[in-house]
């Protein structure tokens, strides 16, 4: 491995773990993060030895809170709290939503105040190195205590239980491992209630979700630009003066992004008094999508802050002479970051239903007062053209705005009553990523439809007329992977090459290069 990021449990950013998640970085752990690691393991040691009643020590979990456990079971119940709690279901994570969980998990626990061994948290660092990745199905978390029955999911190879995915294959952990010359181990005091309860699950969806957020948003102004202009419409609401007197930071930003994207461009409308004002889909678009930008702002500032916090419970803490005290709390609770997946996902649905009414006004003749031909295409009604295009973005967004309602507002009591709140937060996320899909295709269509529009109003302006120094590098990067369309084909790979070049950050290399 080229490249390498310590875990200190302090300093781990979102842009350290998108590289993790999708790239072959090695992980190491801190010097000083042992040293934290393997005091509050000896820690844990002490208070077994005294026979010290601690909650998920010698105590059993949840609604069994006053079950005291023996010493020479200690060990058992570490072990059983991994068997039991891995009952999640549905389809399982991706890979890289998988690594982002295993790295967000050790960078928790490296922070010194789990109560895990280094020996154990290393185990869990050998199988991300290794690209060891333990087979965790997204369903089953309630965001409290944390992401339990996926975490469960995460952990059981460390003892060599459970499924893996292993070099191209599905296989039993202990195979896998042996494979990869890793001992499976035996977990101490403390350690699987450590591995299970926190809220990494959810925070790797986050962090990824965030990143595709922030790449969906880029190209939804590019979009909006390249609809602008194949709409002629006119440039004077994105006038600074005009985001001054309502002076919301990323509004403004926005407004000034769109100026440099369109920077140049020959296919605008210069002022005409008998048409100064475009529709709000083109005129508010710093507005709508400036407001989706501060949502986005928002989802990253929290789910940073996550991303190097300890979220398991009990928590270990030492004075400055070195007395050990053990607090039970709820950090494990995931309310934070329900409520910004929530709230990013309403962002991002506005950001479809915008870009899905842009698409209607591209297809629809009479409301672009016939700057374009009827569904994008010649010899309309022998050919449909894009006409169908926009009723797979109705109906997405249509889908996107069932799945906006949030999850955060609902609980359930579990555990007899003991957890009766709960965040839903995993719920939030999965929900979040199924918009975000919905969005990228919805963008691709406006996209594809604007290109086309485009190559229409060509005709007006003349071969040699430019477009924005934002839009011409995309326009002709669609242009590379997807012809004009004629006439009726087999259009769905059209679009689903254009989803491909959002997906893969190539339309986003593209505004880059042209605004820079």
């Amino acid at each position: 491995m080229a490249k390498s990021i310590t875990l200190d449990g302090k300093s781990l950013t979102l842009e350290q773990v998108t590289e993790v998640a999708t790239q072959n970085v090695e992980v190491v752990l801190d010097s000083k993060a042992k040293i934290a690691v393997d005091r509050a393991a000896a820690a844990v040691q002490a208070m077994l030895d005294s026979g010290e009643i601690v909650y998920g020590v010698t105590t059993g979990f949840g609604a069994f809170k006053d079950k005291i456990i023996s010493i020479n079971q200690v060990e058992q119940l570490q072990r059983n709290i991994l068997l039991s709690h891995a009952v999640g279901t549905g389809e399982p994570f991706d890979q890289a939503t998988t690594r982002a969980i295993m790295l967000i998990r050790a960078n928790t626990l490296a922070a010194g105040h789990s109560g895990i061994r280094t020996q154990t948290l290393q185990t869990l660092l050998n199988l991300l190195n290794n690209r060891i990745h333990p087979v965790i199905p997204k369903k089953g978390s309630l965001g409290a205590s944390g992401d339990l029955a996926p975490l469960a999911h995460m952990a059981l190879p460390l003892i060599g239980e459970g499924e893996v995915e292993y070099k191209g294959q599905l296989l039993p952990a202990a195979q896998a491992l042996a494979m990869a010359g890793i001992e499976p181990v035996t977990l101490a005091a403390k350690e699987g209630l450590a591995l299970t309860n926190g809220t990494s699950v959810m925070a790797a969806q986050g962090a990824l979700g965030v990143c595709w957020a922030e790449l969906l948003s880029h190209t939804a102004d590019l979009a909006g630009s390249l609809s602008l202009e194949a709409l002629h419409g006119t440039l004077r609401a994105f006038d600074p003066r005009i985001h001054a007197l309502r002076p919301h930071p990323r509004q403004i930003e926005c407004a000034n992004y769109l100026l440099r994207l369109l920077d140049g461009s020959q296919y605008t409308r210069p002022h005409d008094p008998t048409n100064v004002q475009d529709a709000y889909t083109l005129r508010c678009i710093p507005q709508v999508h400036g407001a989706v930008r501060e949502a986005i702002a928002y989802a990253r500032w929290v789910i940073e802050i996550e991303l190097n916090s300890v979220t398991d419970n009990p928590l270990i803490f030492f004075d400055e002479a070195g007395n050990v005290d053990v607090l039970s709390g709820g950090n494990f609770h995931g309310e934070p970051i329900a409520i910004a997946m929530d709230y990013l996902a309403i962002a991002l649905t506005e950001l479809g239903n915008i870009s899905e009414r842009r698409i209607m006004r591209l297809t629809d003749d009479v409301s672009n007062s016939h700057v374009l031909p009827a569904f994008l295409v010649k010899e309309g009604g022998l050919n449909s053209g894009f006409m169908i295009t926009q009723y797979t973005a109705a109906a997405l967004t249509t889908e996107n705005k069932i799945l906006a309602h949030p999850a955060s507002v609902d609980t359930i009591p579990t555990s007899k009553n003991v957890e009766d709140h709960v965040s839903m937060g995993n719920t939030a996320c999965i929900k979040l990523w199924q918009i975000l899909a919905n969005v990228e295709h919805i963008l691709a269509i406006e996209l594809a439809s604007a290109a086309q529009g485009i190559d229409f109003r060509r005709e007006v302006q003349g071969d040699g007329a430019a477009l924005g120094r934002g839009t011409g590098p995309v326009y002709r990067l669609i242009r590379q992977t997807v012809p004009f369309v004629e006439q009726d084909i087999y259009l769905g790979p059209l679009v689903k090459k254009v989803q491909e070049l959002i997906s893969s950050g190539k339309v986003e290399q593209a505004i880059l290069g042209g605004i820079q």
